[in-house]
């Protein structure tokens, strides 16, 4: 890991209140995935956010926008996330939403293809165009008319709109945790 977590106590009263609301909010909603370390300090990509606030801080309200809002079904919004993770490498995104799509009901043998890059057989149609979606803009490519197309008919306008911000809001915590080398708790690499 390339930057430290910095223990509350040693950050400013504004930033101590985001920290605290993070580790409330994250803890009471991902109970099993790990944000905190033995000093109490977040870590994940909440660690780079607080250490980078004047960036970190709108990234945060980004995430919790795109949490808050949320209509996609969650399992299509894992899909998605898994995805992006994998596309990525990002260690800790990985083992934090595998965890979540445990809790959401997606199955382990579909989780564990997603993580690895893959393209899970089961999923449902939702599930399906998250990927195709999620995976076409990860490599960089315009999404093809007839991927568009047929997320707008499964999901919606509104349905596409909040899943291409959950995709790049992923993009961007996937890029933070990779240049910070933020690695799995418990596991050095």
């Amino acid at each position: 890991m390339r930057i430290q977590p910095i223990p509350p106590e040693k950050l400013d009263p504004q930033l101590r209140e985001v920290h605290d609301g993070i580790a409330g909010l994250v803890t009471e909603e991902q109970g099993r995935v790990v944000i905190l370390d033995d000093d109490g300090a977040l870590v994940g990509p909440f660690a780079a956010m607080l250490r980078f606030p004047t960036f970190g801080v709108p990234a945060l309200f980004l995430q919790r926008a795109v949490a808050a809002e949320a209509r996609l079904d969650p399992t299509v919004r894992e899909v998605a996330i898994l995805t992006v993770g994998s596309a990525y490498g990002a260690r800790y995104l990985l083992y934090a939403h595998e965890r979540t799509a445990d809790e959401v009901g997606l199955p382990t043998p579909q989780i564990a293809v997603l993580a690895s890059g893959g393209r899970p057989s089961g999923l449902s149609d939702g599930q399906t165009i998250a990927h195709d979606v999620a995976r076409a803009l990860t490599s960089g490519h315009t999404l093809p008319d007839s991927t568009y197309d047929r997320a707008t008919e499964l999901l919606g306008e509104e349905g596409v709109g909040e899943l291409v911000f959950l995709i790049g809001s992923y993009c961007l915590i996937a890029m933070v945790l990779n240049c910070f080398d933020v690695p799995v708790p418990g596991r050095d690499r």
